[in-house]
């Protein structure tokens, strides 16, 4: 049942991805191949089926349009997964055992490919098929989680100042929550 959850959820969100990206034809090509080249390099999808099966439990089946609130989830997380690999953060030439997006593409276009994915993200939240007050209580959700106080970007920062000495414990939960 659990790999069969997994499963669906994965292709549900890679089914999303594919319809809501442009296509790495698409002009100017090298910032949708860069884009994609991340999206796609694997995974296991699991915060986008995380929101899924949420949104099943709350309304007994799937919500119309979840697959796109975790397809802007995963768009959000590979752009995290961008930045965190260039050189001037972690510094990773392979994600997955394949090449990070700043080794394949180069860091401008890396850079470049995760602001996308965050622009992308957004708008596809703004276009979800919900109530306009739920609609923006949701971004305002996420954007606040993607943030600087008690998110993921003020996570990142944290973590940078603590790499060259021993963090306390709540340096060390602080970077983990966020």
């Amino acid at each position: 049942m659990l790999t069969a959850t997994l499963e669906q959820g994965r292709e549900r969100t890679d089914a999303a991805l594919h319809r809501l990206l442009p296509e790495a034809t698409q002009h100017p090509v090298s910032i949708h191949q860069a884009v994609r080249h991340s999206v796609f390099a694997g995974g296991k999808r699991l915060r986008p089926i995380l929101c899924m099966e949420a949104g099943r439990m709350v309304a007994g089946s799937l919500p119309r349009g979840i697959e796109e609130l975790g397809a802007a989830l995963e768009m959000l997380h590979t752009y995290s997964l961008i930045h965190d690999d260039l050189p001037a953060l972690d510094n990773d030439d392979l994600r997955r055992g394949r090449p990070t997006c700043h080794k394949a593409f180069g860091e401008a276009l890396a850079i470049l490919a995760g602001d996308a994915l965050q622009t992308r993200a957004y708008e596809v939240l703004a276009r979800l098929e919900c109530s306009a007050e739920a609609r923006v209580r949701i971004i305002a959700e996420i954007a606040h989680a993607t943030g600087t106080v008690g998110g993921m970007i003020g996570g990142q920062v944290v973590d940078l100042e603590a790499e060259h000495k021993k963090p306390d414990l709540a340096t060390l939960e602080y970077i983990h929550q966020s």
